[in-house]
């Protein structure tokens, strides 16, 4: 139930989960799922908590080599945030990405976890080339709400809020939030399964940003095409994917005493 008492938190997906946006692969990465951990750990020091995630998967690989170890470690508490990478892809889906993700929220909530999820925002607010997807972040998000229903699965709605799409809350990529955005995931996930300490400030917009010539939006979009697009388009082409060869960085429930938030384990 929102608002127990968690012990043991699992979290499965993909970049978004691993951290991408906050950190790096020098430093390590924190990400939401981490900074959810340590709010957890807060009230519940004998909180042990798992992260599979692992960047570049499709809900269809989440599903398929996360789903089963989360379930091994009998979790009460796991956050299941993918799809972003399917809608991306020209082949997506939005049925069948909603039925990973489905399976996922019925073998987790039947095995007695309370699951928690995130709808995503509109991509053509952050990346004005991507505006010809936005129909596909609707159907993603519509198909995430029904399923989400239908399992007693809690949900952050990240994408309904005006605040979601403000750029200070996306890394330079546009593509994984910045520190502040997964602050503010984190947030509105402790607030969706109603934790102690939670409230909805993290829906409060930001102080306005100063206006923004044509000629710059230009520029920073050639920029985000050559130095972001470009090459995540180059790899599909390639076959290749930003997660080949990784593995996740907390494949085990360990305790948080001691760990520090952005280290791989």
């Amino acid at each position: 139930m929102p608002g127990g008492e968690y012990l043991r938190y699992v979290a499965l997906g993909d970049s978004q989960t691993e951290g991408l946006g906050d950190g790096d692969d020098t430093v390590g990465h924190r990400g939401f799922a981490d900074r959810l951990a340590e709010h957890l750990a807060a009230a519940e020091p004998r909180l042990r908590y798992a992260n599979l995630a692992v960047r570049g998967r499709v809900a269809a690989q989440v599903r398929a080599e996360q789903l089963a170890p989360a379930l091994a470690m009998k979790p009460d508490l796991a956050s299941v945030v993918c799809g972003v990478n399917d809608l991306l892809r020209p082949s997506f889906d939005a049925e069948e990405t909603v039925g990973h993700l489905e399976e996922m929220f019925a073998a987790l909530t039947a095995a007695g976890a309370q699951v928690a999820t995130v709808t995503f925002p509109d991509i053509g607010k952050i990346a004005p080339l991507a505006r010809p997807l936005r129909h596909r972040v609707s159907d993603l998000n519509d198909g995430i709400r029904a399923a989400a229903a239908r399992h007693g699965v809690a949900v952050a709605e990240t994408g309904r809020e005006a605040v979601g799409t403000d750029p200070r809350l996306w890394a330079v990529d546009r593509l994984h939030a910045s520190p502040l955005g997964h602050e503010r995931i984190a947030a509105a996930l402790a607030h969706a399964l109603r934790l102690p300490g939670s409230d909805d400030t993290w829906t409060r917009s930001l102080p306005p940003l100063p206006p923004v010539t044509g000629l710059r939006t230009a520029v920073d979009e050639a920029r985000w095409l050559a130095g972001f697009l470009g090459p995540w388009l180059g790899r599909r082409l390639r076959g290749r994917s930003s997660g080949d060869g990784r593995t996740a960085k907390r494949p085990r429930l360990l305790p948080m005493d001691g760990y520090e938030a952005g280290a791989t384990a």
